[in-house]
């Protein structure tokens, strides 16, 4: 049996599962099993996941109708045989040593259960935008989590599968935060913590989410939160937590496409700041804030470039 799991539901992914996939066969670490469950996709994302399969005798790929993710994610642990289980969502990238990175650490620290990492941010098209800093040690972590911030990402974690087991897996009915859920509860039978290196690339799509959809997952997160507070005795504080995407309104992307220039324009990624400061005169021509990310974009002196994105 394979020491690593990689878990994988993929639905709807043609565009970027190929490039998440070979991510993961092209490991430095290569004592896993890529375990992938196409979740009823309508696109190609099968058609390409065949070949793949093909190829490779590490994957295992389940296809059925679509369950949502997390009875997905519940039964790639079930049909899991790796001691430590990795996730990546079908969209996202990892970086060749994620696992070795991550194996090293969880063996040296037994406490630990649940290991995420930085990670940087790159868009539909593999631009990178930026690396955000992530809390690395147990009391920060279950600080932030307690009060609904996503201080773990779900495409970064590596677990341990008894563990994971042990406390039920993903609860089904917390669609939208099913991931918090499950780190305030493995952070009350272990310790949890993040690598500072960033192992994945995770991807921001374009997507809008709507209001209903924001909605259900702040309401989800708080309900997670509340739960955590009442089986550790303790008055919580719930603050609502991060948004990735844009909404449907002109004002909800212009707001995105500000934050996404100037994470490039920071990062030393002229054109991509450009890019998207032209993506925000179009939401809002007459808001001077786009105007102002378009300038400096074209005439400002970058700031030190930062690591590259992978493009496509």
């Amino acid at each position: 049996m394979p020491l690593v799991s990689v878990l994988m539901a993929a639905y709807n992914s043609e565009r970027y599962v190929a490039q998440a996939v070979t991510s993961i066969l092209n490991q430095t670490w290569p004592d896993l099993e890529l375990i992938i469950i196409n979740d009823g996709s309508t696109d190609g994302t099968l058609r390409v996941l065949q070949q793949l399969a093909d190829q490779d005798q590490r994957i295992r790929l389940i296809s059925r109708e679509n369950r949502g993710i997390p009875r997905t994610r519940n039964e790639l642990v079930a049909r899991a045989s790796g001691e430590l289980i990795a996730i990546l969502d079908a969209d996202d990238i990892a970086r060749p040593d994620r696992l070795a990175q991550q194996v090293a650490f969880l063996q040296q620290h037994p406490q630990v259960v649940c290991l995420g990492s930085a990670f940087e941010l790159i868009d539909a098209k593999g631009r990178f935008l930026t690396q955000l800093p992530v809390p690395l040690h147990n009391d920060e972590i279950q600080t932030k989590i307690l009060a609904g911030h996503a201080a773990i990402f779900q495409p970064c974690a590596m677990l341990r599968r008894s563990v994971v087991l042990q406390i039920g897996g993903y609860d089904e009915t917390m669609t939208q935060a099913e991931d918090l859920d499950l780190w305030l509860r493995l952070g009350e039978v272990g310790e949890l913590a993040n690598l500072p290196e960033a192992l994945v690339q995770y991807r921001l799509h374009a997507n809008s989410v709507s209001e209903q959809d924001c909605a259900l997952q702040r309401q989800k997160a708080l309900e997670a939160c509340e739960r955590a507070w009442q089986r550790r005795g303790i008055q919580g504080g719930f603050e609502a937590g991060e948004l990735w995407r844009p909404g449907k309104d002109h004002g909800s992307q212009h707001r995105f496409w500000m934050q996404y220039g100037w994470w490039a324009f920071n990062s030393g990624e002229r054109q991509t700041a450009l890019i998207y400061g032209l993506k925000a005169i179009r939401a809002l021509p007459w808001h001077r804030a786009g105007w102002i990310l378009v300038s400096c974009a074209l005439l400002k002196p970058l700031p030190k470039p930062a690591k590259q994105g992978t493009g496509e």
